[in-house]
């Protein structure tokens, strides 16, 4: 999946070079189906940016597009202007607003809420309650919208509109997209205590997706997600020993069974996050066996969404990574 063809590899399994540099992260460059995108994107052009959308032949593509084309620089210029041409199209509104919730998050930080500045706070909720405008109008307009639902997913979670406002957009959306990843890993993070949850909610909220989904579904990563919020949350000396627990191995091994590991597993773009969340989720609890699959999977490809919570986490998947592959 990588353009590093040409350099020493570590091992191989089932055909997938697996390297020992440090893994590519860009979804642009790790799934070489979104040139397109990324080109239209940088370029300002709305026209190759419809088109790209009216390619995609399922709504967790168009999702995942949409948070994409929100990571580059300067879009939303041209999303504005697109949005205000054509009134009636939900995508260059639902675009639009995604950028303006990158944009906000960007100015609130990764920073734990206490060290977060009262203007950086004013910032962030500004840009989302502009993204909220845009995206209230677009599922009143079309209630089956996903990609809308699941942006507003995000704005509910930052300006703290609580557990049931966000569960109520859940169901909204799940009326039309049962089972729509992206959605469902959005309201994990609500269901989080850091978000005003509890972890009885998120993990069973995490294997009732699993277990209602089609198997070789993506939703089984839901499981591993929840696991690695609760080990994150936990004191120093009790997160280790809870992902090494046979309990939460067993847990672990059976939703990527059903999940990314299953016979029927037809890999779309999310794929990358999945190995990934099960990679580390295996590799924290010491079962390296396990992880090795998740890895051996991603070859020189990684998700920083579950990995970035390490320190210097790129030299740590690798490590882990060659740790792994060692054990096939």
């Amino acid at each position: 999946m990588s353009a590093t063809s040409g350099r020493r590899t570590a091992k191989k399994d089932g055909g997938r070079p697996v390297e020992s540099s440090a893994p590519t992260t860009d979804p642009f460059d790790a799934l070489p189906e979104l040139t397109p995108l990324r080109t239209a994107g940088q370029n300002g052009d709305w026209a190759a940016t419809q088109a790209f959308f009216a390619g995609l032949d399922s709504v967790d593509k168009v999702s995942f597009a949409s948070g994409a084309l929100a990571d580059i620089w300067g879009t939303e210029k041209y999303l504005k202007q697109a949005a205000e041409e054509r009134p009636a199209d939900p995508l260059p509104r639902t675009l639009l607003a995604e950028r303006y919730i990158r944009l906000g998050w960007k100015a609130r930080s990764a920073a734990r809420a206490q060290d977060v500045t009262r203007e950086q706070f004013k910032e962030f909720h500004a840009w989302l309650r502009k993204a909220e405008g845009l995206l209230i109008e677009v599922c009143a307009e079309q209630p089956g919208y996903a990609p809308a639902w699941t942006a507003r997913l995000l704005t509910a979670r930052g300006l703290e509109l609580g557990q049931s406002e966000a569960r109520r957009r859940y169901d909204r959306l799940s009326e039309h997209h049962p089972h729509h990843f992206r959605a469902q890993s959005q309201l994990l993070q609500q269901l989080c205590p850091k978000w005003g949850g509890s972890w009885e909610a998120a993990h069973g909220f995490a294997r009732e997706a699993a277990s209602a989904a089609p198997d070789g579904s993506q939703a089984g990563a839901l499981v591993a997600e929840a696991h690695i919020e609760h080990w994150l949350d936990l004191p120093g000396d009790e997160d280790i020993a809870y992902l090494r627990g046979v309990p939460v191995r067993d847990d672990l091994r059976h939703a990527a069974q059903v999940s990314v590991l299953h016979p029927d597993h037809r890999p779309g773009w999310h794929w990358i996050d999945g190995h990934s969340t099960f990679a580390l989720a295996f590799s924290l609890g010491g079962h390296l066996e396990d992880a090795a699959r998740h890895f051996a999977a991603l070859g020189n490809t990684a998700s920083e969404s579950c990995w970035q919570y390490l320190p210097d986490w790129k030299n740590q998947f690798t490590k882990y990574r060659a740790a792994a592959l060692a054990t096939l």
